[in-house]
């Protein structure tokens, strides 16, 4: 059970905004804005996974997914 099946358990009323891909790097709810806390670094493993370098997961993260407003459920990025 990966922590953001814990979140969706515990908050079964919520409706979440996630990042396809990135179960793995969930750390956490924040309990104020009910949005999901990722942590980019373990984004950026994520990535480097599929075969990107680490410059071109940072790049890619950066572009396509830290920066993706889709309104105020968009998840937190937190470093690390």
């Amino acid at each position: 059970m990966t922590i953001l099946d814990i979140i969706v358990l515990q908050y079964p009323e919520e409706h979440f905004i996630v990042a396809t891909g990135f179960n793995d790097a969930v750390i956490g709810v924040d309990e104020f804005s009910m949005r999901i806390i990722y942590s980019m670094a373990k984004c950026v493993e994520i990535l480097m996974t599929s075969g990107m370098t680490e410059e071109e997961a940072e790049e890619y993260f950066d572009y396509n997914v830290a920066g993706a407003y889709i309104g105020e459920k968009t998840p937190i990025w937190s470093f690390p």
